[in-house]
């Protein structure tokens, strides 16, 4: 474990950057500020170890991070219909942010862009963060944590408990943009991808989904077998066109709350695998569609596509739609949760 500081912030409290290693030589790097992941460094087939994350290099460029690169998302991830939702008879109203919804809980207020207390380990740093009853509309005195290990098997493992004194959402997730080119590697076009996943939760205009999960068997949400993400994401297809691109929940198949594998990534190139684990029934895959362009780590310009996200959580808008599985909790139940990126190289 090593850490350094990593700036000030805009109400002038340091931030540390603090970097997990392993012997096969990965290194992740992670923030107080947001809970963020700033680099991850996996070797290539060569030995060679990139940093396959999109980023900034200043604490500063995390202040608007408008793509949420690496960010730490709580209390709920994904989308809310028409930012508002009602547990036990009463209605709570949140930030209005996304068109008529709310996205990610509140784009300058939410746990990316806030100090979380860290607590090192020998190769573990666990990040807490306490938010009020009626936080940014979210009604529960709750507390978030999220542990980051790094293991010898190279996987980044992320273990997350959430607890709540009153019945509220507890969905937090981490946004990381993978490239397994490199950070600067340009479009994730030519990765390939396979989700352990036979249906998916189309959408309406504004990204929320139906409330159906539809068959992905025929169309080219079909990533049961391994493909190019390229070679159907400009496809004549309705769903593609209403979010351009992939930007969609994928239902895990079998998910009964186990550790499983539900997809893998590649890049055939660098020789890179990345192995996606869950516990959660859902995965956001996003292909970075709408990134704005941005000069990030290093002076590299990200643009549309040059990163893709694998966000596990429970199904966007699933506070409002009873056929999926609830992310409301109360005071006698826990939120945990784990996800684990694994490298192969």
């Amino acid at each position: 474990m090593k850490k350094e500081q990593f700036g000030v912030t805009k109400d002038g409290k340091e931030a540390t950057l603090y970097t997990l290693e392993n012997k096969n030589g990965m290194k992740a790097q992670i923030t107080d500020y947001g809970a963020i992941l700033v680099r991850l460094f996996v070797p290539d087939k060569n030995g060679k170890a990139e940093d396959v994350t999109l980023g900034y290099d200043r604490l500063e460029d995390y202040f608007a991070n408008g793509s949420f690169f690496g960010a730490t998302i709580a209390p709920n991830a994904n989308r809310i219909a028409d930012a508002k939702f009602t547990i036990d008879g009463v209605t709570y109203q949140v930030d209005v942010n996304d068109g008529p919804n709310n996205l990610h809980s509140h784009l300058d207020l939410a746990t990316h862009k806030r100090m979380w207390k860290a607590q090192p380990g020998e190769n573990t740093i666990t990040f807490t963060i306490d938010l009020a009853d009626g936080d940014m509309g979210f009604p529960g005195n709750k507390t978030f944590s999220i542990t980051y290990t790094l293991t010898d098997d190279n996987e980044l493992r992320l273990d997350y408990e959430a607890s709540t004194d009153k019945k509220t959402i507890l969905n937090p997730t981490n946004h990381a943009y993978f490239n397994l080119a490199g950070h600067n590697g340009g479009s994730i076009e030519d990765h390939t991808l396979w989700i352990k996943a036979s249906h998916y939760t189309p959408v309406v205009p504004g990204a929320i989904p139906t409330g159906e999960l539809a068959p992905v068997a025929g169309t080219p949400m079909d990533f049961t077998k391994e493909k190019r993400i390229g070679d159907e994401i400009e496809a004549d297809f309705e769903q593609l066109k209403l979010v351009k691109g992939y930007d969609h929940n994928w239902a895990v198949d079998d998910c009964d709350g186990s550790l499983q594998l539900i997809a893998e990534l590649h890049e055939k190139n660098s020789g890179r695998t990345m192995k996606v684990f869950t516990t959660l029934p859902g995965v956001q895959f996003y292909a970075g569609n709408c990134i704005a362009e941005t000069v990030g780590k290093e002076g590299a310009v990200y643009t549309v596509r040059t990163g893709l996200c694998l966000e596990t959580d429970f199904f966007p808008n699933a506070v409002n739609e009873p056929s999926f599985k609830s992310p409301v909790f109360g005071p006698d139940e826990m939120y945990r949760s784990t996800t684990v990126y694994q490298f192969v190289f």
